[in-house]
């Protein structure tokens, strides 16, 4: 009967994790399928936008009623499958072009040309990004996936090694209560029965039955304090594991889930706005009285904001994206102990431990600042590729040029072939950097989250909060705002003199498709440049290296 209960117990607790786990599993799978979902949205809204565009080329003569028929037959395509979508800002850009839409009348040859050989070859352009960037953040989510399942497994199996050292240890101590049972239950008739009524043959054999009942114990004895060793250690591993498990999940559902959106939205709302952009220039410089229109549409573009888009694809799948509970420590058979014992013969391994983890922290902390310095740097890089100022097409509408001269102007400009296939090659050979240096600072700030959740656990275990000359910190999230400077201080005109000259020849450098990672360097340099403390700390460290 009591086997059977222990069983059931075992089986219990077990059914409790595995449920745990397979939930956070299935949300895992659901997050795949919301960011799939989103990224089908944008490629469908991208490709209605091509279709838009290149009808509203080839109907140029047709003026208002057939434009009408064509904002009317879009629209009733949002109102219909795509109910949801309105709270995005790109979906909000869309209803506005169709609103102005119905209110326009073209007919002049320069804007079929700008649709035709700008706008629609810009939007099959997105369509490609967001394919590209759709799988290269689906790999990493995926490794992303693979780490999670790969540290509730060792909690799994930490936890069922604790299992096992802990049932032998009830074991070992109900032997040993027996053996002092016995012990007791033989004095006791040694103490009722005078030995001096024991004939003189039987008493050789009652010393060797006290001396064999001694002997027992004191095996039993050895064998429970070597079982509750063991039931110790294996119960600190737990416990350090379910820690380090713990910051992992929430880690990922925090941080890394939000950083993966990110990278799904890479450049995305960028080029759309450039797109957009394009199409308002040609619009504005064909009739000035449509302006009023055409600053609402303007003011939307503007308003893209990839930040606020992620925000609302995370509420409107909330109950997928919010993290799970955290994993609570699960005692086996009413076992009491949930904190990590600190006591002899454990105290010595648990601050060796102690204090290789604070070692390792503190180069590991160094060296991932220095990837997420360089991801900051490309991530500017990659960000000024995306945000050049090339719709402007004001000069096409000039009215002392012939049609040849306009379109000569329009094949001539960003468009052209050689611009494409330059900018689109520095822009890809990024990309991949940038996504090399981001696999690498999750890679390493998840080591760090695991190893900072066991030395803040053993630091409190220990009483280490008060040690001198020790100054860990947290890991500092993934880089969200690129564009503003150290504020240490005012720099000096001189220092920005020389960072001018840098920069307007990493400008001329980058004529050069094969020296796009120059672009980084000046980035890099300007960046410690505005920041006198790091640019400080950099030459230290140069120096320190060189040594």
């Amino acid at each position: 009967m009591s086997s059977q209960t222990k069983i059931k117990k075992d089986k219990e607790i077990i059914a409790e994790y595995e449920t745990q786990v397979k939930e956070i599993r299935n949300q895992l799978v659901e997050q795949f399928k919301c960011l799939e979902q989103q990224s089908e949205a944008r490629i469908q809204l991208l490709q209605d936008l091509q279709e838009f565009f290149r009808r509203k080329a080839e109907i140029q003569l047709e003026y208002s009623r057939s434009l009408e028929k064509l904002a009317e037959r879009f629209s009733s395509k949002i109102r219909g499958p795509r109910k949801e979508q309105h709270l995005l800002s790109s979906v909000n850009c869309w209803y506005l072009v169709l609103s102005q839409t119905r209110r326009e009348s073209r007919d002049h040859a320069t804007l079929n040309d700008i649709y035709i050989n700008n706008v629609i070859v810009r939007l099959a352009q997105i369509s490609e990004d967001v394919i590209r960037l759709f799988k290269k953040s689906k790999e990493i989510g995926i490794q992303m996936h693979e780490e999670l399942v790969k540290v509730t497994n060792e909690l799994y199996t930490v936890m069922k090694t604790y299992h096992m050292y802990h049932t032998e240890s009830i074991s070992a101590e109900s032997k040993l209560k027996e053996a002092e049972k016995q012990e007791e239950k033989q004095f006791s008739k040694s103490g009722d029965l005078n030995v001096n009524l024991l004939r003189h043959e039987d008493r050789p054999q009652r010393r060797s039955s006290v001396r064999k009942i001694e002997k027992m114990k004191e095996k039993r004895q050895a064998k429970y304090s070597e079982n509750k060793l063991k039931c110790t250690k294996a119960r600190n591993d737990y416990l350090l594991n379910l820690a380090a498990t713990n910051a992992v999940v929430a880690k990922y559902y925090i941080h890394d889930v939000s950083d993966m959106i990110e990278c799904c939205d890479l450049g995305y709302h960028a080029s759309l706005a450039r797109t957009l952009r394009t199409y308002l220039s040609a619009e504005y410089n064909l009739e000035t009285s449509r302006h009023e229109g055409l600053d609402i549409i303007e003011n939307a573009v503007d308003n893209l904001d990839p930040r606020s888009d992620k925000h609302k694809i995370m509420d409107m799948y909330n109950q997928v994206f919010c993290p799970p509970m955290r994993f609570e420590f699960l005692p086996h058979m009413g076992d009491e102990v949930c904190q990590v014992s600190a006591q002899q013969p454990v105290q010595t391994e648990l601050l060796m431990r102690y204090h290789q983890l604070q070692s390792r922290l503190a180069t590991l902390k160094i060296e991932n600042e220095e990837v997420r310095k360089t991801l900051d740097a490309t991530m500017q890089t990659l960000q000024d590729m995306l945000t050049v100022e090339d719709f402007d097409v004001s000069d096409a509408f000039q009215h002392s040029r012939s049609t040849e001269s306009i379109k000569s102007v329009a094949s001539e400009s960003y468009m052209s072939k050689l611009n494409i296939a330059k900018r689109r090659s520095n822009q890809q050979e990024t990309e991949v950097f940038y996504f090399t240096k981001f696999k690498e600072y999750l890679n390493g700030s998840n080591l760090i989250i695991k190893l900072q959740a066991k030395h803040d656990l053993l630091k409190q275990t220990l009483g280490k909060e008060k040690e001198p000359n020790v100054e860990l910190q947290d890991p500092q999230p993934f880089p969200r705002n690129h564009r503003n400077c150290g504020n240490q201080g005012l720099v000096p005109s001189i220092t920005i003199s020389c960072l001018t000259a840098i920069w307007r020849v990493s400008l001329r450098i980058l004529v050069n498709p094969f020296l796009w990672w120059w672009r980084a360097v000046y980035v890099t340099l300007i960046y410690m440049g505005c920041n006198n403390k790091a640019y400080s700390e950099f030459l230290d460290l140069r120096w320190k290296s060189t040594i």
